[in-house]
């Protein structure tokens, strides 16, 4: 585009468009005389009025003024923050819109960096599988406190790319009893004069508050972050006591040390101040124990869904040896190693390797708490334990497991993958840009992609989660 027609336009001017695509992060995209502008807080079909805000050399950015005429794919937003906190950036968009949005964006992303051929990748990616019930999924909410500009306590989410609090009382994606317990602790913190902490200053105490519950039990964790010594209380936290375990299914009430001047959430230490230690949780039929420090996915409807696609394309029959790499507290290895269990064939074996080590004390309880004797977790970055493990602990594998978070595998590790030569390598992605690197280099190493399944593990949210299948075609 020649700069001189980006002249034309001027910050503050408004300009007539109609909106055609998303870019990645949500922001719709609309062009005038060709040159392309970002509105955020538009959807496809959208005819708008918006305001210039910056001029780039090829693009420029503009915020909504009007809505002329409203897309038919435009719904209401659930959440009346929804513009303003940056948990959700689909709300208004349908949700058959949303599920080809991503399904689109896979797509795009195999051609586009995997360098894959349009054809080769609509054979072998199948439809994004959405959800019945596209709300009310987390099982995990992470709400910070803070003091607004008329001193008093607030608590919600943080703005799009802020550390700016958006005053929240309910969250259309989380659990219901989010609200009553944030209404609950606010209450107790403005009687008992308990401030929030200030990250600018270092001075405060309540920080974030942790809620996490059990889809299948009903049991419910909540654990209050507080920048104070380890080993202190705030001031009467029995009263607080009193009123949480008053909520229905209430099991755990702890508190979280973060000394720390961070933005890191939670810190290495805490103690339970009421309840167990842990809630539990199932995921297809196994048990799961969860500490405020675990890992373990937000959405446990998807991630069944997500966990029988895994198994399925493993396709074991008992015997196999498997690697599971990022196994977190083992959900994926687990189910993997039941499922090889269930065969009834002797020497199948799940070995999987994690870098967080509460995880993998996570991982070990878990399989204990299933009497799952066919599986062994190691702690370690898997690129530096692959190569020294290799033809020693780990016997030569059947099939890989890979579960990396949003960066994707290292090098070394896609390195050691290849010259383990497995038959078969699951790759489960939340981020299908860096499943597309990978999964270049894998295919150019030696196999064949086969299956691309999609699946939606975060409505309302331009994230997918997706798991590619690829099989060894030579030696």
């Amino acid at each position: 585009m020649d700069s001189l027609q980006t002249k034309q336009f001027r910050k503050n001017e408004q300009i007539s468009l109609k909106i055609e695509d998303l870019t990645e992060e949500g922001a719709g995209v609309g062009k005038v005389d060709g040159f392309p502008f970002f509105v955020k807080d538009t959807v496809p079909g959208d005819v708008v009025v918006a305001s210039v805000t910056r001029v780039k050399k090829n693009y420029a950015f503009a915020r909504l003024v009007q809505i002329v005429q409203p897309s038919r794919d435009r719904v209401d937003a659930r959440c009346p923050v929804a513009k303003s906190c940056g948990g959700c950036q689909l709300q208004e968009l349908s949700y058959e819109r949303q599920l080809f949005f991503k399904e689109n964006k896979v797509r795009n992303h195999l051609i586009r960096i995997g360098g894959f051929e349009a054809e080769e990748v609509d054979a072998r990616m199948h439809r994004v599988i959405g959800m019945e019930k596209p709300f009310r999924y987390r099982n995990k909410a992470q709400v910070p406190f803070a003091t607004d500009k008329d001193g008093r306590l607030i608590c919600g989410f943080y703005a799009g790319r802020t550390h700016a609090v958006i005053r929240m009382q309910d969250c259309a994606i989380g659990i219901a009893e989010n609200e009553q317990i944030l209404k609950t602790i606010r209450s107790y913190a403005e009687r008992f004069h308990i401030p929030a902490y200030n990250e600018q200053t270092g001075k405060g105490i309540l920080w974030h508050v942790l809620i996490r519950k059990g889809f299948h039990t009903g049991q419910i964790m909540v654990c209050l972050v507080v920048h104070r010594k380890e080993k202190t209380s705030p001031p009467h936290q029995d009263q607080l006591i009193t009123e949480l375990v008053k909520i229905k299914g209430m099991t755990s009430i702890s508190l979280n040390y973060n000394r720390e001047q961070t933005n890191v959430i939670m810190g290495e230490t805490g103690k339970t101040i009421w309840g167990r230690d842990v809630i539990e949780d199932t995921l297809l039929d196994l048990r799961f124990l969860i500490s405020p420090l675990s890992f373990y996915q937000i959405n446990p409807v998807q991630t069944e869904v997500l966990y029988k696609t895994v198994i399925s394309c493993a396709a074991l029959q008992g015997d196999e040896t498997v690697w599971d790499l990022y196994c977190g507290i083992g959900t994926i290895s687990l189910a993997l190693a039941a499922a090889m269990r269930d065969r009834k064939n002797e020497g199948g074996r799940v070995f999987g390797i994690e870098v967080v080590e509460q995880a993998v004390r996570d991982a070990r309880e878990n399989a204990q708490a299933n009497d799952i004797q066919n599986v062994t977790f190691y702690e370690g970055k898997a690129e530096e334990l692959l190569p020294k493990l290799k033809g020693k602990e780990l016997p030569p594998p059947d099939l890989i497991v890979v579960d990396p978070p949003r960066k994707g595998c290292a090098q070394e590790t896609l390195q050691t993958m290849l010259e383990a030569e497995p038959g078969r390598i699951i790759y489960v992605s939340c981020d299908s840009s860096t499943l597309a690197r990978d999964l270049r280099i894998l295919v150019d190493g030696g196999y064949r992609l086969q299956l691309v399944q999609p699946v939606d593990m975060f409505p309302q949210t331009v994230h997918v989660e997706c798991i590619a299948l690829i099989q060894r075609v030579k030696s």
